[in-house]
């Protein structure tokens, strides 16, 4: 009760942890609302396409979390950075994030686009499924690049605490999305009838004017408006006149040491979280279309939360950005009761709502009571899970503590989620909601090894001195 007393009385931390949390929330969740009306367009094509395209998304997913791990330990650095009134040093940031951004992308695009075939087999080896995955794969193999230009500039828009304009930007693309997955999936206003090739399609059209639109609008504010134009109208030669190099080696220095540990956490986190993939797609195409609408389920789910983890990296990055720990450490405290708290009641929601949410998707009887039960298992999981994501991905790495982030995230993978996997759904043949049961130890396994590296307090730090 104390807590929530500081809390309330703290009226400067509601109104900025709000003030990033809402736009960042709606973003989420209008991003997560376009997956869901995706998975229930496909969904109507039957069993084998949610299966196939939910396969297919597994190298996006991967590029992806390589790609969140590119954004996320550039934000670290650039909310310490916008702490301190750095503008230049921002835009050295975002060099590099799109840099390896986009040069991550054709390592994931290229086999894609020329390897279809051989990228579905990894994941499945059920011919229909193949057949069904390489259609949509060869597609949208060119939205990856466009993401990377697009969340490199959003995790440094965010960073700098604007946050309204992401939502404006995603609000467009969604619009294109679902008017072109009405017209390509089935055919329709006089568009050719084009399955889960015409979801792709659409989905690349979208994130082609999502990223346009973003450049348009970012690179419209002019230098002298505000700290935003400053920022990109930033001059290279200025550190020129310092005798500074854009891209220096004490630059470059800082930002592997506090960006590398988290690039490489989120890329073999991806990397093991899809060994499960591998697993499901060999429990058949009713598992394997299960999990994929309990993901789409998850994602919508979880959009308040995450919110609230991108908030408190971004306003404790600027604390310690600004040397005031002990504002940092007291906020920090009040962003763990408040998750753990609202993922409680958050998985009392879900659980209540579990058949009437299962029951949106035109899916067999069989594919329907497995939704219903993995939307069970996560939903018990919840408050472990999420107060997971803030002791991970906010708190440890808003102080440069990324090592322990690394070694927490995948040793729980690799030690105990891929074994489960493997025993319960290759050995054991259990149902896909025991698999999925089993392979959430892993939550466990870092909630307590997350906390115990919270109080030791080694993340309160400035790492932009």
């Amino acid at each position: 009760m104390n807590r929530i007393k500081i809390i309330l009385k703290d009226k400067e931390f509601l109104k900025k942890t709000f003030a990033i949390t809402i736009p960042i929330v709606l973003q989420n969740l209008l991003n997560n609302l376009v997956n869901l009306v995706d998975t229930l367009m496909i969904g109507k094509l039957g069993e084998t396409s949610i299966a196939a395209v939910g396969l297919a998304n597994k190298l996006f997913f991967v590029y992806s979390l390589l790609l969140f791990g590119v954004s996320s330990g550039s934000g670290v650095l650039a909310a310490q950075y916008w702490g301190k009134g750095e503008l230049l040093n921002i835009k050295r940031v975002l060099r590099i994030a799109l840099l390896m951004g986009i040069g991550g992308s054709l390592l994931f695009a290229v086999p894609g686009f020329f390897f279809p075939e051989l990228v579905m087999r990894i994941f499945t080896p059920l011919e229909d499924t193949i057949l069904e995955g390489t259609k949509y794969l060869v597609i949208i193999v060119f939205s990856y690049p466009l993401t990377a230009v697009t969340l490199s500039y959003v995790s440094i828009l965010r960073s700098m605490n604007y946050v309204k304009l992401p939502v404006v930007i995603t609000g467009i693309s969604i619009l294109v999305n679902v008017f072109f997955n009405y017209c390509f999936i089935y055919g329709n206003l006089g568009f050719p009838k084009m399955g889960v090739a015409g979801a792709a399609l659409a989905t690349l059209i979208a994130r082609i004017v999502e990223c346009v639109t973003l450049l348009l609008l970012v690179y419209s504010h002019k230098a002298g408006d505000g700290k935003l134009g400053d920022f990109i109208h930033q001059k290279y030669d200025k550190a020129k006149e310092q005798g500074d190099k854009f891209l220096n080696k004490v630059f470059l220095s800082k930002y592997f040491n506090t960006a590398l540990p988290v690039i490489i956490n989120e890329f073999m986190w991806g990397f093991g979280v899809t060994m499960y993939s591998l697993v499901y797609g060999r429990m058949g195409d009713a598992a394997t279309a299960a999990i994929t609408i309990t993901n789409t389920v998850e994602q919508v789910a979880l959009v308040f939360f995450f919110g609230i983890c991108h908030a408190s990296a971004v306003l404790l990055g600027n604390e310690l950005g600004s040397n005031e720990l002990d504002k940092a450490e007291e906020h920090a405290k009040n962003y763990i009761f408040m998750m753990f708290i609202l993922s409680i009641v958050g998985g009392i929601i879900v659980f209540l709502v579990r058949n009437q949410v299962a029951a949106m998707f035109d899916v067999s009887d069989e594919v329907l009571n497995y939704v219903i039960l993995c939307i069970t298992v996560f939903a018990l999981y919840m408050p472990v899970r999420m107060v997971n994501t803030l002791f991970i991905v906010a708190i440890l790495r808003s102080g440069g503590d990324t090592k322990a982030s690394l070694m927490f995230d995948v040793s729980s993978v690799y030690l105990i989620g891929i074994p489960m996997a493997v025993l319960g759904g290759l050995i054991l043949k259990l149902p896909i909601y025991i698999v999925y049961a089993m392979i959430m130890i892993e939550e466990v396994y870092k909630l307590i090894f997350s906390y115990i590296r919270y109080k030791k307090k080694k993340w309160l730090r400035n790492i932009v001195l």
